[in-house]
């Protein structure tokens, strides 16, 4: 197999990222990102990040996750605490999320420490789920190896009868974390590849903000 993909080519030319119009606070940034990306249209989970963490086989590994609840406290997502993902943060909690929105040609990449959330608030979420996702929570042993498709299923198939008509608790494997930023950074594209980079890194008490060169 062998493609030349050089020929794939984009101007980049809908907004711009001037100091003048920059808040003091990238978590506010971040905020009027989110939902001027919203209101564009044309992202089907805007929510959706990659997740990059230091792997326990010395690799740092990227994948897909859902962001369920941002604030000054920091960025929520839910999973098995189990998985390998959960092993790679208690093992080291530091980790790095991107946000990729093409529709207004934008990137955001933030570095932080993560924690567990609460129980409570876990629960709280894991009681807001449909009920076939709260059941897929304790029928995959994830990241593990399984033998077929078939045994997920009819593990999950088990499960729903012995919760019929019953609630369905929160597995003790599974919960929230909560991702503290230490550092933002905002990419707008821009022609002739000049792109904008607005970098925030964490102070004392305030954000140190700067340009980056693309």
């Amino acid at each position: 197999m062998n493609r030349d993909l050089t020929d794939y080519r984009k101007s980049y030319d809908k907004k711009a990222l001037e100091e003048n119009e920059l808040p003091e606070s990238p978590l506010q940034l971040f905020s009027n990102w989110f939902k001027e990306v919203e209101e564009a249209g044309g992202v089907e989970e805007a929510n959706a990040m990659t997740l990059t963490t230091s792997g326990l086989d010395g690799f740092p590994k990227a994948r897909i996750v859902l962001l369920k609840h941002f604030d000054e406290n920091g960025f929520v997502f839910y999973t098995n605490y189990e998985s390998e993902k959960g092993k790679a943060i208690a093992n080291d909690n530091k980790v790095c999320v991107s946000f990729f929105w093409p529709n207004l040609e934008r990137q955001i990449i933030i570095k932080g420490e993560v924690n567990k959330v609460s129980k409570e608030k876990s629960t709280d979420y894991f009681e807001s789920r449909p009920r076939g996702s709260q059941l897929g929570a304790w029928a995959s042993d994830q990241s593990s190896i399984v033998e077929s498709r078939e045994v997920l299923e009819e593990k999950l198939v088990l499960l729903e009868k012995q919760y019929q008509n019953k609630e369905i608790p929160k597995p003790d494997f599974w919960g929230g974390f909560c991702i503290k930023p230490i550092e933002f950074e905002f990419w707008q594209g821009r022609p002739n590849r000049l792109h904008d980079r607005i970098r925030y890194a964490a102070g004392k008490n305030t954000w140190k903000r700067e340009r980056l060169s693309p």
